[in-house]
C-alpha cells in the first residue's frame, strides 16, 4: 500500500509539474531502471554492456542504422551518478531560466533538437576526421550534454547581458557563460570525452538555431512539437479558415480584447527589463506571478 500510494504520488507530481520536472523526472527514472537492472544483472553473472550499447548512440553509422531510436535514447542515458548529478543541476537552473523567455513547448523541443543535433555531429565527426578512425568501430555516447547546452545557449542568444550568480565566481553575464562552455568543448575535443565535447557543439549550434530564428518568426522546434502532440493524441488538423463576418455590434469587444492584450504585454515588458536590470530578486510576488503565468502560454 506504501509503495502504490508513493509511485501514485509520483506519477502525479510529474503531471502536475512544468516541463523541466518532467525531464528530470524522466532523466532520473531511466537512470535508476538502468542501474537496477544492472545490478540484478550482474548478481547473476550476467554482462551488463550489451543490453545498454542499444541505448547509447554509436558513432558507427552501421550500427545506428540497425538502432536508430538510440539519437533519442541516448540523450536520457547517463553513465555514473555525478554524470546525471551534473547535468541535471545545469538542466534545472537553466530550464528554469529559459522559461522565462519562451515557452514550456519550447523547451519540450529544444532539449530534443539540441540532442539530435549534437548525436548527429558526433557521428559525423567520427566518421570524417581520420583521428577518430580507431575508435569509430566501438565508440558510443550516452548523456544529456547537447540538449542542456543548447538550452543554455538559445537562454544566451535571447537575453546575453543577463546577470548569473556562480559560487566562487560571482555574477557573470550570460553571454559569457555560453561562449566559455563553446570554448571549452572546441578545445576538447581531441581530449578523452572527445565525442561529448563534439556533441557539445552540435547542441550550441541547435540554440542558435532556434533562438535567432525566433527572433525571426521561425520556430525550430515546432516539427518535434507536432510529432510529439501526434504521438499523444493532442494532435489536430488545421482547420480552413471560415470567410471573414463582419459584426459591427462587436467591434468594441475587439478594441477592448486588443486593449487588454497591449496592457499585459507591456507589463511582462516592464517586469523582464526590471528582470535584466536588478535580478530574479528584486520582483514581487505578484510580478514572478505574472511572469511564470506568461512563460507557460
Amino acid at each position: 500500500m506504501g509503495a502504490g500510494r508513493f509511485i501514485t504520488d509520483l506519477r502525479e507530481r510529474f503531471r502536475r509539474g512544468d516541463i523541466v520536472t518532467q525531464l528530470l523526472y524522466i532523466n532520473i527514472a531511466v537512470f535508476l531502471i538502468v542501474t537496477i537492472a544492472n545490478i540484478g544483472l550482474t548478481l547473476f553473472n550476467v554482462p551488463t554492456g550489451r543490453w545498454e550499447s542499444y541505448l547509447a548512440l554509436p558513432a558507427s553509422p552501421e550500427r545506428f542504422i540497425l538502432q536508430p531510436w538510440s539519437l533519442f535514447t541516448y540523450m536520457f542515458m547517463h553513465a555514473g551518478a555525478l554524470h546525471i548529478l551534473f547535468n541535471m543541476l545545469w538542466l534545472y537552473w537553466f530550464g528554469r531560466l529559459f522559461l522565462l523567455f519562451f515557452s514550456a513547448k519550447h523547451l519540450r523541443g529544444l532539449y530534443l533538437l539540441g540532442g539530435i543535433c549534437g548525436g548527429l555531429l558526433y557521428i559525423l565527426a567520427y566518421n570524417v576526421f581520420p583521428y577518430f578512425a580507431p575508435l569509430v568501430g566501438h565508440a558510443s555516447m550516452v548523456g544529456a550534454s547537447a540538449s542542456i547546452l543548447a538550452i543554455v545557449v538559445a537562454t544566451a542568444v535571447r537575453e546575453p547581458n543577463y546577470a548569473v550568480q556562480f559560487m566562487f565566481v560571482g555574477t557573470v553575464r550570460l553571454k559569457y557563460v555560453a561562449l566559455f562552455m563553446i570554448v571549452l568543448d572546441l578545445l576538447l575535443m581531441t581530449s578523452g570525452n572527445a565525442g561529448g565535447h563534439i556533441a557539445h557543439l552540435g547542441g550550441a549550434l541547435a540554440g542558435w538555431w532556434f533562438a535567432a530564428g525566433i527572433s525571426d518568426g521561425h520556430d525550430a522546434t515546432k516539427w518535434i512539437n507536432r510529432a510529439l502532440d501526434f504521438l499523444a493524441g493532442n494532435w489536430k488538423p488545421a482547420r480552413r479558415k471560415p470567410k471573414m463576418k463582419v459584426h459591427y455590434g462587436d467591434k468594441q469587444k475587439d478594441y477592448d480584447f486588443n486593449a487588454r492584450k497591449k496592457a499585459q504585454s507591456e507589463e511582462i515588458d516592464r517586469i523582464l527589463d526590471k528582470l535584466r536590470k536588478s535580478g530574479y530578486g528584486s520582483l514581487t510576488e505578484e510580478e514572478k506571478k505574472r511572469l511564470f503565468d506568461a512563460s507557460k502560454k
